[in-house]
């Protein structure tokens, strides 16, 4: 039988499986094709529920209450999706398309071009295999496979996924994309990257329209010389702030320095980075390397200078350590400009056998190397000659010089007071104890060889026998070689 022009509705089944021919230019039935195949050709259009099918040419299938598609292949759902190819197949019972070559998807904004669809309608669940690029707007996705969910308008794009868009790019193995939020979601290795910052990261999403990332599993980001590690990132690139939690790490590439902890912030506009819980700063210089342990670690652009000059500060239970310097203090201030220490809250300093405290200390390198230190307040120098007797000076103020960063001479200027002990082939053997007002301190190998007073000194040598117990300490003698850190890993260890 042949007809032309004809318009009619086949009833097959139940609800679901009814099928509507709104238009075919010719329509016949072909055994050849199969018992109960109706043959559509020229301006085919067909409607299942809320899908209109149309193509050029298509197999009407009575049995099975399916449809071949051929040709100019088109599938349109509400007013929202369309799916055009060169061929399709449509089960009207289960509601399951599968649509091939040449295919593109487009829902509201989104378009995706790929080879291969299969289309769940009960679902609401649509899949491509064999390659897809998706685009909105100005992001451009590829990946092998992908998934999309109708209701909740979110995809999954598996094996080699890439995002390009004009402000990053997105490499990862597995991602899920809310097209609503347009947040993105990873899973396995993933880098986010563009020409200012490259992030790293084994899991974590990604917020494309608020430029915000939250990532984990051995995350890392590069910006601007360094490098920011951590077991969590997160970073809100427009605010140019960020923080991370659990093994955090700072890495600032121009300085060789380092910043440790377990929590972290970052501030890239005024290049602030706080690290705290058992934070720990090391700069790095070979056998001079540098540990700086604190409570809270600060680090941050030097407001007063145009050129780049770093300031860091350490704050509560501070401890360094250096194989020729040592200190304790309850807090510093390093300003980079000026290479100088700057250490307060009853600062205690060790270098090589000799002991330095005061109210204030101040330490200026030249080259990585101790040049200079100034001690302000009740300076006191110490060092131990035997159980019992400790060589001291004490003073208003002090500077001491070092040469190859050991100490070489200290001036001491006011109220300056000495004990220093005489000894006959190592054995002390008697005590010189003197006030002056001004003094130079020469040392070799770290130990006093003579010493200089300046003004009118009143000084008493003592046979150590007769040398009076009451007499061997100077007013705000202390000795408190149990706290000093023998090793770099003892900065942790507070008295």
């Amino acid at each position: 039988m042949l007809c032309m022009g004809i318009s009619s509705q086949l009833l097959m089944g139940q609800k679901s499986s009814f099928i509507e021919i709104i238009n075919a230019d010719l329509t016949a039935y072909d055994v050849k094709i199969g018992k109960d195949a109706t043959k559509l050709i020229g301006d085919v259009r067909l409607i299942h529920d809320d899908v209109v099918m149309s193509c050029d040419s298509a197999y009407y299938y009575k049995i099975t209450k399916s449809v071949d598609a051929f040709s100019n292949v088109k599938i349109q759902q509400g007013d929202t999706l369309t799916l055009t190819s060169d061929l399709a197949y449509y089960d009207g019972i289960n509601k399951m398309a599968r649509v091939r070559n040449n295919v593109k998807l487009v829902n509201k904004d989104i378009s995706l071009v790929t080879d291969s669809i299969n289309y769940n309608r009960a679902l609401g669940i649509l899949d491509y295999l064999g390659g897809g690029i998706l685009t909105k707007e100005d992001n451009r996705l590829t990946s092998e496979r992908g998934r999309f969910i109708m209701d909740s308008e979110i995809f999954y794009f598996m094996d080699s996924v890439v995002i390009i868009n004009p402000e990053y790019t997105i490499k990862t193995d597995s991602l899920k994309y809310d097209t609503q939020t347009e947040v993105s979601y990873f899973f396995g290795p993933t880098e986010i990257f563009n020409e200012e910052r490259y992030i790293y990261c084994e899991e974590g999403w990604y917020d494309t329209r608020q430029d915000i990332s939250h990532v984990t599993h051995h995350a890392y980001l590069k910006e601007g010389g360094r490098i920011l590690k951590g077991d969590t990132l997160h970073y809100e690139a427009n605010e140019g702030y960020g923080w991370a939690k659990n093994n955090v790490e700072l890495i600032d590439t121009s300085e060789n320095m380092i910043l440790k902890g377990n929590y972290g912030v970052y501030q890239s506009s005024s290049e602030t980075a706080t690290v705290t819980d058992s934070a720990l700063m090391i700069q790095v210089d070979g056998v001079d390397t540098m540990y700086v342990h604190a409570d809270t670690l600060r680090t941050m652009q030097n407001p007063e200078l145009e050129e780049q000059s770093r300031i860091l500060k350490a704050y509560n239970k501070v401890k360094i350590f250096r194989e020729d310097l040592q200190v304790m203090c309850d807090s510093l201030v390093y300003v980079e400009a000026d290479s100088a220490f700057n250490f307060y809250g009853e600062p205690v300093l060790w270098s090589d056998e000799n002991q330095l405290t005061a109210d204030h200390i101040k330490v200026v390198m030249v080259d990585q190397q101790l040049d200079k230190m100034f001690l302000t307040g009740v300076a006191f120098v110490a060092s131990q000659k035997d159980e019992e007797s400790f060589d001291q000076m004490r003073g208003k103020e002090m500077t001491a010089y070092f040469v190859d960063s050991k100490l070489s001479k200290i001036l001491v200027t006011g109220n300056g007071q000495t004990i220093y002990y005489a000894t006959d082939e190592d054995v002390v053997v008697g005590a010189n104890k003197t006030a002056c007002s001004d003094l130079i301190i020469y040392l070799k190998d770290s130990k006093i060889s003579k010493v200089n007073y300046m003004t009118q000194p009143d000084g008493t040598y003592y046979p150590l026998s007769m040398f009076p117990t009451e007499e061997s300490r100077l007013s705000d003698f202390k000795w408190v070689a149990q706290w000093r850190p023998l090793k770099w890993q003892d900065v942790y260890i507070w008295k």
